[in-house]
């Protein structure tokens, strides 16, 4: 895991200078064909390339900082810096995005004649292959390594392209036609490099709030759990994400009742290294449910209450069931779908049922969440 690490942080940062370097060189041209040419959205095509330097600038700074190794203070790490640097580069794409719709703006209420020469136009041309190849490239690397800041900036590196193509067709409009357009195109373009930053910012905001992990790779987990062969079925899965490929996780497991504490306890080191070894995720818990295995008048009371609770729209599931007859007692997690607009009225209602229909039997049913 250490050696992938220090990959991942190579790769980023290589492909990173490639970007400052191919962008500092794009913005000293553009900067002076717009200026030499009176073309706005030359030299804002500049300024564009210089804030893409600075993400990528922001992108290893902020993958360095994030493999620093844990500590006492931060015993996780810090991979989470990564998505703090990834918002940042968001907001630096949203504010180029906000500033190229203010100076369009402008130039369309006081519009000032370009003067485009052969060469110029060659350059921009040129500027467009660059940006399309360096776009596609950074956005690669940053979906191989995933890391947000990467595929953030190969992202806008690839609208830039589209800047720059449009700067390159007004140019070539006003040549032949002397109709100017750039500032329309400009405060166009503008709108949608700001819809593309905040499509990043809420992609990284997402990841610092929690959002549910990918389904196959969830389910991808659970299933190398369940082929334990003490293991009858995974449930509550939690993965916390400490920054790009680093999850710690939780889970429960349904287990027969016959099990003693040390043939549990063996288990849970096997599926703990199992899942490590094959999926990179700590498992830093695993509950136990116990199941009732040696009493058939358990699995027949247990189908009884499953057909009846299942019945009713947005139950998703029903794990953990366990049912004591010496104490009349049934226990079992229910899940309900976050599609319900009264979830926990609905909840209430079904246990409510339930107990009705077993009167002699104290029913514990815990409300569960859909992870």
């Amino acid at each position: 895991m250490e050696q992938q690490t220090t990959n991942r942080e190579k790769v980023i940062v290589r492909t990173s200078v490639i970007g400052i370097v191919a962008n500092l060189f794009l913005a000293g041209f553009k900067a002076a064909v717009g200026l030499l040419s009176n073309s706005i959205a030359v030299v804002l095509d500049a300024v564009n390339n210089l804030s893409d330097a600075l993400s990528s600038v922001i992108t290893i700074v902020g993958t360095k900082l994030a493999a620093k190794k844990p500590d006492k203070n931060h015993p996780l790490g810090y991979g989470r810096i990564e998505y703090l640097s990834a918002m940042i580069v968001a907001a630096i794409v949203l504010y180029a995005g906000i500033t190229s719709l203010v100076e369009s703006v402008k130039k369309i209420i006081h519009p000032e004649t370009p003067d485009y020469s052969v060469v110029s136009l060659i350059i921009i041309a040129a500027a467009v292959a660059v940006k399309i190849v360096l776009g596609l490239y950074v956005r690669r690397k940053g979906k191989q390594v995933n890391s947000g800041s990467l595929s953030a900036s190969g992202s806008d590196a690839l609208f830039d392209a589209i800047l720059s193509a449009s700067v390159l067709v007004c140019a070539i409009v006003f040549k032949f036609f002397r109709i100017s357009l750039e500032a329309y195109v400009g405060a166009i373009i503008s709108v949608f490099i700001i819809k593309s930053g905040l499509e990043m910012l809420i992609e990284t905001l997402d990841e610092i709030l929690g959002k549910r992990p990918e389904a196959d790779f969830a389910n991808e987990i659970k299933k190398t759990i369940a082929s334990d062969p003490c293991v009858n079925g995974a449930y509550d899965l939690i993965l916390h994400s400490y920054g790009p490929e680093n999850y710690i996780g939780s889970v429960h497991v349904e287990i027969p009742d016959t099990m003693t504490a040390e043939q549990i306890d063996e288990m849970e080191h096997r599926i703990t290294q199992n899942v490590f070894k094959t999926h990179g995720v700590i498992l830093g818990g695993i509950g136990i449910y116990s199941v009732n295995t040696q009493d058939p008048e358990v699995q027949a009371l247990r189908q009884r209450i499953v057909d009846l609770v299942t019945a009713h729209e947005g139950v998703l599931q029903i794990h953990g069931f366990h049912a004591d007859l010496a104490n009349r007692t049934v226990r079992f997690d229910l899940i309900l779908d976050y599609a319900m607009k009264v979830r926990q009225q609905s909840f209430l209602a079904i246990a409510d049922e339930v107990q009705r229909a077993f009167p002699d039997y104290t029913m514990q049913i815990t409300p569960d969440i859909d992870i």
